[in-house]
């Protein structure tokens, strides 16, 4: 204990020493202070952020639980209420998911009764995991005994057949202090659930790669012999959908780090709970070139066409975007970007007239723009430098040739027609247009992101529409790793089976290597 010193036996420096000491110790406790009530305040506003996170989750399960228990729509017909159905399980999943995740202590578990699993079916093939402690000695220094095990089976789904995952972990017990020992089951995405990340990642493949409905893989599936509902189905799906985002997020974060990117969007529709009609939602779509390291492709679903949802996906990004001349993106374009047209576009118009009209006129544009395509072909393995040599070489002459005939026949062609139409879009863009031939890291044309939009397309006819703005995020999350997967040569299945059995224990610092262009499959 410190005593407090007689002043009055200092001398001056002493005391000057003293009162140094004390304003030093004052200004660091005001230091210490001012953080303690920083971190409060950081941290009333992170609990604040996410008891409002929480509220409108809730609010959301509750308008789905409404939506599937209350009334119907008189003007949806029983096949697009089943595959509403199974938007709301699903969403309602992926949201109870979230909201596990946002809790931050442990609560209480609700009383209630656990729902009794039918038996998976004893003919199906059993394969028998064990699972045994790494030793067999009690920590008192005595010989563990084995006195019994228990027994978790998962169902598993090599396409086209069930087999069920026996899960055994033996018991062991020390007979001087009666200590029992198991080993601890393997971290699970769906810890308690039945289905392996096999099982899991067929029903994504099935519904996001090929199309198929949850309605039409319960058919396929009891057929096989293993019914499985589709309120389980969507449930899976919800919880997959939750823990795949922060892959989808570093994907993101990925791509707008790229010089260049594709850009396109299409429709899709969507049935907002509560109303009785679709409206068209939208897919846009942001892709690597072919050109770049980086192979990947990234999905965004948005309730409309607006110019703002292409704002809130890009950012502050200033690179150069290959895309159509959809308004919608040229608000980036004042911010920054530089707009990289579409050849491929422009051609078109010429070769639709050139066949439904026999136009001479567009059949020449035709043959001038393929002359522009024949020397990306032979360019297209080269170097971004020789690539662009090449261009300066071979294809700078030709489209200035095309543009002085575009010029000259625009003059001799009647406002209003088609064929005018069609070189007045070429010519308003050119600077867009041939903006590739000055860097050989540029494409000619949008086409690469058409494809891979492409099957949004096919989905929409098996679909019939969106049921959520939450399921179409989701989709188009999951369908970012499905397309991205196949982008970097991976078979889909393959990498979303593995990824959900690693995802669980992956540490945060390390989840790029589970993504796309990173991931290789664990050897066993």
């Amino acid at each position: 204990m410190s005593t407090t010193p007689d002043f009055s036996q200092l001398s001056p420096e002493q005391l000057r020493q003293l009162t140094m000491e004390l304003m030093v110790r004052v200004e660091q406790q005001d230091q210490m202070i001012e953080q303690k009530d920083q971190l409060m305040e950081q941290r009333d506003e992170t609990l604040k952020q996410r008891d409002l996170r929480i509220q409108q989750l809730t609010h959301e399960v509750a308008l789905l639980k409404r939506h599937k228990y209350g009334q119907r729509s008189e003007h949806l017909h029983a096949l697009q209420i089943s595959l509403l159905d199974e938007v709301v399980d699903t969403d309602i999943a992926g949201i109870e998911a979230e909201l596990e995740q946002l809790k931050t202590t442990p609560s209480a578990p609700a009383a209630k009764k656990q729902p009794k699993r039918t038996p998976l079916p004893p003919e199906l093939p059993r394969t028998e995991i064990h699972h045994e402690p790494e030793h067999t000695h009690c920590p008192c220094g005595c010989q563990l005994r084995r006195i019994g095990e228990e027994v978790r089976e998962k169902l598993d789904y090599v396409p086209g057949v069930f087999t069920v995952e026996q899960h055994i972990r033996g018991k062991w017990v020390c007979d001087h202090c009666e200590t029992l020992m198991q080993a601890p089951m393997p971290a699970h995405v769906i810890d308690k659930g039945i289905p392996t990340t096999g099982l899991l990642a067929q029903v994504m493949i099935a519904k996001y790669a090929d199309h198929l409905p949850l309605y039409r893989q319960e058919q396929i599936f009891a057929r096989a012999g293993v019914p499985i509902s589709r309120s389980t189905l969507s449930e899976w799906l919800g919880v997959c959908g939750v823990q795949l985002q922060p892959l989808v997020d570093a994907l993101r974060e990925l791509i707008l780090n790229e010089p260049v990117l594709h850009a396109d969007e299409t429709p899709v529709p969507m049935l907002a709970p509560g109303k009785k009609k679709t409206h068209k939602a939208y897919i846009w779509a942001y892709a690597t070139t072919a050109y770049a390291p980086l192979n990947a492709v990234v999905y965004d679903f948005t309730p409309g066409r607006g110019g703002q949802h292409a704002r809130d996906f890009l950012g502050d990004w200033k690179g150069k975007l290959i895309c159509d001349d959809y308004g919608g993106y040229k608000q980036s374009f004042a911010k920054g970007a530089t707009e990289i047209g579409c050849m491929a576009h422009a051609r078109r118009k010429f070769f639709d007239l050139s066949v439904a009209n026999k136009s001479q006129i567009a059949a020449q544009a035709v043959e001038y723009i393929g002359q522009l395509y024949e020397v990306e072909r032979r360019v297209q393995s080269l170097t971004a430098a020789e690539r662009e040599a090449q261009r300066q070489e071979h294809s700078q002459p030709i489209a200035e040739a095309l543009h002085q005939w575009m010029q000259l026949q625009r003059q001799k062609i009647p406002k209003g027609i088609a064929t005018a139409k069609a070189l007045d879009y070429s010519l308003k863009r050119w600077a867009a247009l041939t903006r590739y031939l000055d860097d050989g890291t540029l494409p000619i044309d949008n086409n690469r992101i058409e494809n891979l939009i492409r099957p949004w397309a096919l989905g929409r006819s098996n679909w019939l529409f969106a049921g959520s703005l939450r399921s179409g995020q989701r989709a188009a999350n999951i369908m970012s790793l499905i397309q991205s997967a196949k982008l970097n040569g991976h078979d889909p299945y393959a990498y979303l089976k593995d990824v959900l059995a690693r995802l669980p224990t992956q540490k945060a610092s390390q989840l790029g290597e589970l993504l796309p262009q990173n991931w290789a499959p664990q050897l066993c």
